[in-house]
């Protein structure tokens, strides 16, 4: 309900609104960003480039879901633009450029990043991607099978089994310290 009434007052011009959004969902959809893509850099961007094209729609958007889905659907389209157009200009995938972890963390990167999501970014990039998006949208967005399935352009049953073997792909990476 809350969701709304920001977006009417969006709509009719409060910076408040957009502020309240920003602030309700960037660090969310960041997190969600950073697993796809296992870079931090890559990762603000493109949350940054989905809340200003979603300041610049915002007076006609009309949503038919939740905004949290929406936004969650601009990060993960930006994320698979991102990877086709490396793969268009034949450099590297972000699957395969090496993950970088800085020693000087900036504050809002440890609030995000606590020991355990590092562990678990470390261990997501060793999952083919698809499955990796499956359970990123799963676990981080609370996107049920079906949507992830209408996502990713393939069957509900393909979208179980992904899951399924990233799930234990993860346990036998982190020792069984992931829990479902």
């Amino acid at each position: 309900m809350e969701d709304k009434l920001l977006i009417w007052k969006l709509k009719h011009g409060s910076r408040e609104a957009l502020r309240r959004i920003y602030d309700k969902y960037h660090s969310k959809m960041l997190k969600i960003a950073i697993v796809l893509t296992g870079n931090i850099d890559t990762a603000e961007d493109i949350v940054q480039e989905v809340f200003t094209k979603f300041a610049q729609i915002s007076k006609r958007l009309e949503l038919r879901g939740s905004l949290k889905s929406y936004l969650v659907t601009s990060v993960y389209n930006s994320v698979r633009n991102l990877r086709r157009n490396k793969n268009r200009h034949n450099t590297d995938t972000l699957d395969e450029t090496e993950q970088i972890v800085s020693i000087d963390k900036r504050p809002e990167q440890w609030a995000i990043l606590s020991e355990r999501l590092e562990n678990l970014s470390m261990a997501m990039t060793n999952l083919p991607y698809e499955q990796k998006e499956v359970i990123t949208l799963r676990m981080e967005a609370d996107m049920p099978f079906q949507k992830i399935a209408d996502l990713q352009k393939t069957s509900i049953s393909t979208v179980n089994a992904r899951y399924r073997y990233g799930i234990e792909k993860l346990r036998s990476l982190l020792n069984s310290e992931v829990k479902v």
